[in-house]
């Protein structure tokens, strides 16, 4: 194998810029993923799939997850701030903290909670349904339990009895009413809570999120209604329940100089509080640490300008900085930066099912006759005489020509075989025309339009708004690339469509480190197994897909390296089946199968197919409710 051929994939792919460290292209051309972070020792992917689908009997789409990421990332995120703890003498702890909506399944808590032990980790919820879910696991004992979102009483019931099981609760405070229900509470529970206070700061963020921030947030307590707060927990005798100040000023921050503001700001706020003897001990900074997507390190919204290690500097500096002149004690810092801490942690792996071909792909040869109509043998001239030095000129005329063909066309004037012969020298003059500006390799908006117009449709077996909807929703870039054959030069272009009925089933943005492309370069499909992977897909994208289609859960296999350098599969969990669809959208699978036979015993009895017609029919029938809703 070519080293250097595995390099130049591995840049025009860009996986050292958008892989954390985590992902590599071994000797054998495949994709590899090293967990740990620091340690040499990896995984190959495609040899993972290969086993799922051969002896695991598992189907593309499948996602692989690597719980070792989740506990590298975290670590990362804890070393940064202890890192800038120590160099500024800052005297606060840290607190990390898990939001469970970035991704709230079980077995990614729990390797949270298992690899945070010795750093507090802790989780934060915003429904019922998370309040429960988080009530119920065993966290470390000083780690926070935050509550953030809009609360009803039956919520903050429950997060009080969450504090009399042992837990670390905090209730933030979004609005006046929540807290006269929490104090209304505490006396009728006889509990002694810990709360928190929302401030909506003057500072937003940067990137896509931006409006989530500022003084039109849709969470948060202006300055007087916090001062109004302070009032009232002073009456009630709960002022010494007041031990966090939180603000958060949107996901996904792309500029670190919008970072330091916010900090500043917030330690402000908290100075001022604490010479107002209100007893705050904790300052909740909120999620917007970013995930470098494309890898550009810049602005773009998705990118970011900065490292979490330069992240954890401007926040500790800045706060500790105005603590020191305000004259007040460090507070214990608490971050919920989900993004950083779970996107990195899976995949989704999904097989090019076929090639849509487009235009012309399959046309036979155009053959010239005598009575062809004018325009059939000018875009036939114009085939034959392009060249490098025209190629220009003969792609205008040929636009020209295509007009002229559909105008005639409506008007009658030829026939529907010699507008199928127009087309077809139409977009072989396309073809080569666009041949020729790549090969002159000069900046054309014009023909790379053309080239994308070109570009082939590679079908994959994956529903988009299942496994990754941040794409379809709000053009969310993912990196993509093949899992294997990186040890050869792609030789395709093309973009990418689900098998989803829905037009927006399709990726036409690609990473790229210096702009968007609109195309990937891809390998010629020859026959066998062709698979790609979606990365960064571990926050968000598990809880946000919808069953679009009726496409469900995908199958799911668990990944970790030994010790000794060897990988293994920790778990393996099926996707859905049709019967799980079909009773998720309210059909019961049996009577949905009794309600065919009845059909085809109708056609039966009626004579229009034969009994053994009707065997298959209700075989086919039955044995489709139990296979997964996704092409196999």
């Amino acid at each position: 194998m070519s080293l250097r051929v595995v390099d130049e994939v591995a840049e025009l792919y860009g996986v050292e810029n958008w892989g954390g460290g985590y992902f590599h292209i071994n000797r054998a051309g495949h994709l590899s993923v090293r967990p740990v972070d620091g340690d040499k020792r990896e995984v190959d992917v495609f040899e993972i799939v290969q086993e799922a689908v051969a002896k695991r009997r598992l189907t593309t789409p499948l996602v692989v997850r690597f719980p070792q990421i989740l506990g590298s990332q975290l670590m990362r995120l804890c070393h940064a701030y202890e890192a800038a703890a120590r160099s500024t003498d800052y005297k606060g702890e840290h607190f990390p903290v898990f939001p469970i909506k970035v991704n709230p399944r079980r077995e990614v808590l729990s390797e949270f909670l298992k690899a945070g032990a010795s750093q507090h980790i802790g989780l934060e919820c915003g429904s019922r349904s998370e309040l429960c879910a988080v009530l119920s696991l065993e966290q470390p004992p000083e780690s926070l339990l935050i509550c953030n979102g809009f609360k009803d009483e039956a919520f903050l019931r429950l997060a009080l009895q969450g504090t009399r099981a042992g837990k670390q609760v905090v209730v933030v405070l979004e609005k006046l009413n929540e807290l006269r229900m929490v104090i209304r509470l505490c006396r009728e529970l006889d509990v002694k809570p810990l709360l928190g206070l929302r401030a909506k700061l003057y500072s937003r963020g940067s990137g896509k999120w931006e409006a989530s921030g500022g003084e039109a947030a849709k969470f948060g307590l202006t300055t007087s209604e916090m001062l109004q707060c302070t009032r009232l927990l002073e009456e009630a005798g709960l002022l010494d329940s007041l031990k966090l100040l939180h603000f958060h000023i949107g996901s996904q921050i792309t500029n670190i100089k919008r970072v330091k503001n916010a900090m500043k700001e917030a330690a402000r706020v908290y100075s001022r509080f604490r010479q107002m003897k209100v007893p705050i001990e904790y300052l909740d900074i909120g999620g917007g640490l970013g995930v470098d997507y494309d890898g550009s390190k810049t602005t773009f919204e998705g990118s970011i300008n900065y490292t979490i290690e330069e992240f954890a500097n401007n926040v500790v500096y800045t706060i500790g900085a105005v603590c020191d002149e305000d004259n007040v004690p460090h507070p214990h810092l608490v971050t919920e930066s989900g993004r950083v801490m779970s996107a990195y942690h899976s995949i989704t792996v999904t097989s090019v099912r076929d090639e849509i071909e487009t235009f012309a792909d399959n046309a036979p040869a155009v053959t010239i006759d005598d009575d062809d109509p004018q325009v059939i043998i000018e875009l036939k001239e114009v085939l034959d005489s392009i060249s490098p030095k025209n190629y220009r000129e003969a792609y205008h005329d040929a636009m020209e020509s295509k007009d002229d063909l559909n105008v005639q066309f409506n008007l009658g004037l030829i026939s529907l075989e010699d507008r199928a012969k127009g087309e077809v020298l139409f977009w072989d003059i396309c073809d080569r025309a666009s041949n020729f500006a790549s090969e002159a390799d000069l900046a054309d908006p014009e023909f790379d339009s053309l080239s994308r117009t070109l570009a082939a449709k590679y079908l994959c077996n994956i529903s988009l708004f299942r496994s990754a909807p941040d794409s379809w929703a709000i053009n969310q870039l993912f990196p993509i690339m093949p899992i294997h054959r990186l040890n050869e030069h792609p030789k395709e272009t093309a973009t990418l469509v689900d098998i989803t009925c829905d037009s927006d089933g399709c990726v036409k943005r690609f990473v790229d480190q210096k702009d968007v492309k609109k195309v990937l370069e891809l390998h010629e499909l020859n026959g066998e197994p062709y698979y790609l992977a979606l990365f960064l897909v571990g926050a968000y994208q598990d809880v946000m897909g919808s069953y679009h289609n009726l496409f469900g859960q995908t199958a799911e296999v668990h990944v970790v390296v030994d010790p000794d350098g060897t990988s293994h599969v920790t778990k393996v969990l099926s996707g859905s089946s049709v019967e799980d669809m079909l009773s998720f959208a309210k059909f019961d699978s049996a009577q949905c199968v009794k309600s065919f036979e009845q059909m085809v015993a109708a056609q039966t009895a009626a004579g229009r197919i034969t009994e053994e017609q009707a065997q298959s029919a209700i075989g086919d029938y039955s044995a489709m409710v139990k296979k997964p809703p996704s092409h196999e």
